[in-house]
């Protein structure tokens, strides 16, 4: 007589499926924290925290830096960083709406540039602002207008709902919230992500394109390190550590997977690849303050 057929446990089957779910989520995760995917950016603040991808970061401060070049103030930051958000979620789109294009999704048949001008950060940004500063009182007006009076966009309201967090990473970049962002880009892996070879020349030639006239980048004393004087060209140093230190300081931990950034130091405090979980840290030993952002890229 032949065996009856087994009674199947469809419960026992359910618990059996989750917990090959869990323990291949858990390898999932657990690779992915240590991997490329884990890099990325966090800014710390009083009005609280924002986490960023290192693309995210790295245009973030491009679009401060260039605003920077042109004498702007925060509120230009705050309302450029909305809109990028909001377009292009700070990433530098080759796709679009039609033709549009880049962190600000604009157009080369509007008038914004060739398709590859409008790629290239700098000059999207440089852009942006030359629209936005030609706007009355663009400074006072809510964000939503003045970004609307740039952009001309279908869903004029949109940009508002990313007012909080553009204030708080324009506060960061523009240097008001010293020490704000700190940056994981690999290199305090056991993989060595992230890789050697930076080039001092390489740093400065960015400082230059996207801060313009406004910084004096020199070669410091010590080996593969670029020092930025803190006061903007022509100004005066501020008591405190002047915010234009603080945002080179920060451009360049921004910047650091891409430039090879191994150690950022200033205002006797410095962020390290190799440690940039601890995020800034205390100088030791903090020496006298020379009024320098020290950059120094990996051999």
């Amino acid at each position: 007589m032949p065996n009856p057929p087994k009674k199947r446990h469809p419960l026992r089957f359910v618990a059996t499926l989750l917990a090959v779910l869990a323990v291949i989520g858990f390898v999932a995760y657990h690779f992915a924290a240590k991997g490329p995917a884990g890099a990325g950016c966090t800014v710390t603040a009083e009005a609280g925290t924002l986490a960023l991808t290192l693309e995210q970061a790295s245009n973030a401060a491009t679009i401060a830096a260039v605003a920077a070049s042109r004498g702007l103030p925060e509120r230009a930051v705050t309302i450029a960083l909305a809109t990028s958000m909001q377009e292009s979620r700070l990433r530098n789109l080759d796709h679009g709406d039609r033709d549009s294009l880049g962190l600000f999704q604009q157009r080369p048949s509007q008038g914004w540039g060739t398709a590859a001008q409008i790629l290239d950060p700098v000059h999207a940004s440089g852009e942006f602002f030359a629209t936005l500063v030609k706007v009355p009182d663009y400074t006072r007006l809510p964000l939503t207008e003045a970004a609307q009076r740039v952009q001309r966009s279908g869903y004029p309201e949109a940009y508002a709902k990313h007012e909080a967090d553009a204030t708080l990473l324009s506060r960061a970049l523009t240097g008001r919230e010293g020490g704000a962002l700190s940056c994981t880009t690999g290199a305090d892996r056991p993989d060595g992500a992230g890789g050697p070879g930076g080039d001092p020349a390489r740093v400065t030639a960015r400082l230059h394109r996207e801060f313009g006239g406004r910084v004096r980048p020199r070669t410091d004393a010590a080996a593969r390190t670029v020092a930025v004087p803190a006061a903007p060209a022509g100004g005066a140093a501020k008591s405190g550590g002047p915010p234009r230190g603080w945002e080179v300081a920060q451009w360049a931990v921004a910047q650091a997977r891409d430039l090879k950034v191994e150690q950022v130091a200033y205002a006797g405090r410095r962020w390290q690849a190799a440690h940039a979980s601890r995020g800034w840290q205390p100088l030791t030993p903090a020496g006298r303050p020379d009024g320098l952002v020290r950059i120094t890229v990996a051999r």
